[in-house]
């Protein structure tokens, strides 16, 4: 059984030190966020030192300081369940690590610890590694953001050496240089537990990657190696190919943002010829440019494991696009390729259409930011006629306008294969809508739609309320900034009584006001699919409010409901928290930024001591004071299903 703590402070220890005590098959206590202290973490450690069922602690963001994590340390010498303990964002500093260090030695229970942004620095680092040595049933360790340097990373290598049961390390975001990787490097020669090690931003360089270069010629269970923004450039890059031609374990290496440069960039394609392990490649942000680009397809052509590669924001031109195209045009084995943000253009995007043609793997394509216009668009929607395994197509950010939309229109058609469609901000108006809304008659396939932010007016909102009335697929639409008003409203408002798969249908900022909104509401109180209904920004208020209020009341489909940003008061609390006492399947209500004040607040507390739904609710920024506060607090008391409340 698992209990989350929604107070903070005194309070949210007494709740947990009352569940520790009074739930007998309690295994997972939640206190993130409760500003429980130093004072509340002593407490907890007493109860833990007795407690035999709990297997899970997070104490994440609660100030625990020194003081805490001592205690804590202490109650894990003879605790004999914990087996997860998350203290990320706790203030612990070296000597809360070393505390933990020492109880580690001899406790024989604990697998998962989180130490995220705590400073524990070298010294804290050093008195881990000392427990290492011996301890035999941590698995999984993070030491994300503790200013760690060489003699804290060389201390952990050292444990590495001797240590059998550590898993996963993640030591990103600090400060360790060549020296530490090198002795991490010279640790996993022997080593032959860990699987994931992420040493993500630290300046490693390019001794620190030769380094780890050398161990994976040897190592024969490392999977992961995350290596992002650690300043390794072309030599480093250099370094991991060549052992990735021997390596036999890797599946996946992450070296984006590293300026490894179009020699990098072949050293690794040269790698990939011979590499039968590999399965994903990270190399975003690296400047490979188009010979980079074109070294990597040569290796496509007969590499025969790699499913993911990533080369968003590379400096890629036409060139580099027009090499993968060749390359997928006979490669049987990537299934995902990013190109966002490359400069590929018309000529790239013909290219790569060229390839969908014939290719029979490929199932997502990212082509977000990549200067595709109509042309492009055209040459990849010929190719969606035919194509029978991309599923995912992302052509965000482009050019392809009126015309693009209704040759991707014209394909969706005939095309059974995709299922999530993106084209925001793509300035495809009116009549790019009701290309598409003509498609999604027929089309069988698509369940995701993303249409932000281009310019669709009354017609295109028309057009694809019209094709929401036989569509039988659709889940998502999403038509944010748009200039739908009245007509389009009324068209989707008459397409919800019909429509069966639509569940999330997202019109934030049109040209909708409260008012208008009436019309979509009143089609919920008929049988719907709908679970998602974004409609902040709306200017909604205690009149609408009360309407919504009724929908709810005998509404059993939404789930997750966004009012923010409007102008309900306190009447209009009352409205909605009425329904609240009888709703059954709201679970998400987003109600800041309005006008409740503490009336309201209290009105919505007196609904939650009933509600046995609703899981998060977000109150921030409505000036509820103290006498709401407490009405809240009041219903938490006997309220069982609140597991996130804002204010």
């Amino acid at each position: 059984m698992s209990q989350k703590i929604p107070t903070k402070g005194p309070h949210a220890l007494a709740e947990a030190l009352k569940a520790l005590k009074t739930i007998m098959n309690l295994t997972t206590l939640d206190l993130q966020d409760c500003s429980i202290g130093e004072i509340g973490a002593q407490g907890l450690a007493e109860a833990l030192k007795i407690n035999i069922t709990l297997t899970t602690l997070n104490l994440q963001s609660n100030s625990i300081g020194i003081n805490g994590a001592q205690a804590l340390g202490e109650a894990l010498k003879s605790n004999s369940s914990l087996t997860t303990l998350n203290l990320l964002s706790n203030q612990i500093g070296e000597k809360g690590a070393q505390a933990l260090g020492e109880a580690l030695k001899t406790n024989s229970t604990l697998a998962n610890l989180n130490l995220t942004y705590n400073s524990i620095g070298d010294n804290g680092a050093q008195a881990l590694g000392e427990a290492l040595k011996t301890n035999s049933t941590l698995a999984n360790l993070n030491l994300t953001f503790n200013s760690i340097g060489d003699n804290g990373a060389q201390a952990v290598g050292e444990a590495l050496k001797t240590n059998t049961t550590l898993a996963t390390l993640n030591m990103r975001s600090n400060k360790i240089k060549e020296k530490g990787a090198q002795a991490l490097g010279e640790a996993l020669k022997t080593n032959s537990t860990i699987i994931t090690l992420n040493l993500q931003r630290n300046k490693i360089r390019k001794k620190g990657a030769h380094a780890l270069g050398e161990a994976l010629k040897t190592n024969s269970t490392l999977t992961t190696l995350n290596l992002q923004r650690s300043w390794i450039g072309e030599n480093g890059a250099q370094a991991l190919g060549e052992a990735l031609k021997t390596n036999s374990t890797l599946t996946t290496l992450h070296l984006g943002s590293n300026s490894i440069g179009e020699k990098g960039s072949q050293a690794l394609g040269e790698a990939l010829k011979g590499n039968l392990t590999l399965t994903t490649l990270d190399l975003q942000d690296n400047s490979i440019g188009d010979n980079g680009a074109q070294a990597l397809g040569e290796a496509l052509k007969s590499n025969l494991t790699l499913t993911t590669l990533n080369l968003g924001s590379n400096s890629m031109g036409e060139n580099g696009a027009q090499a993968l195209g060749e390359a997928l045009k006979s490669n049987s084995t990537l299934t995902t390729l990013n190109l966002e943000s490359n400069s590929i253009g018309d000529n790239g995007a013909q290219a790569l259409g060229e390839a969908l043609n014939i290719n029979s793997t490929l199932a997502t394509l990212n082509l977000y930011r990549t200067t595709i216009g109509k042309k492009g668009a055209q040459a990849l929607g010929e190719a969606l006629k035919s194509n029978s395994t991309l599923t995912i197509l992302n052509l965000q950010r482009n050019w392809i306008r009126e015309n693009g939309a209704q040759a991707l229109g014209e394909a969706l058609k005939s095309n059974s294969a995709l299922t999530t469609l993106d084209l925001q901000s793509n300035s495809i108006g009116d009549n790019g809508s009701q290309a598409l809304g003509e498609a999604l008659k027929s089309n069988s396939s698509l369940t995701t739609l993303n249409l932000l932010s281009n310019q669709i007016g009354e017609k295109g909102a028309q057009a694809l309320g019209e094709a929401l009335k036989t569509n039988s697929t659709l889940s998502t639409l999403n038509l944010r900034i748009n200039k739908i008003w009245i007509k389009g409203l009324l068209a989707f408002s008459e397409a919800l009584k019909a429509n069966l798969t639509l569940t999330t249908l997202n019109l934030v900022e049109n040209k909708t006001s409260g008012k208008i909104a009436l019309v979509l509401f009143q089609s919920l109180m008929t049988k719907s699919t709908l679970t998602t209904l974004n409609l902040g920004y709306k200017s909604i208020e205690e009149d609408e409010a009360q309407v919504l209020g009724e929908v709810l009341r005998s509404n059993s489909s939404l789930i997750t409901l966004y009012l923010h940003s409007n102008s309900i008061d306190g009447n209009g609390a009352q409205a909605l928290a009425e329904a609240l006492k009888t709703n059954s399947t709201l679970a998400t209500l987003f109600l800041q930024n309005n006008s409740i004040g503490s009336n309201g607040a209290h009105s919505l507390g007196e609904a939650l001591k009933t509600n046995s739904a609703l899981i998060t609710f977000d109150l921030e920024n409505n000036s509820i004071r103290e006498k709401g506060a407490q009405a809240l607090g009041e219903a938490l008391m006997t309220n069982a299903t609140l597991t996130t409340l804002d204010l």
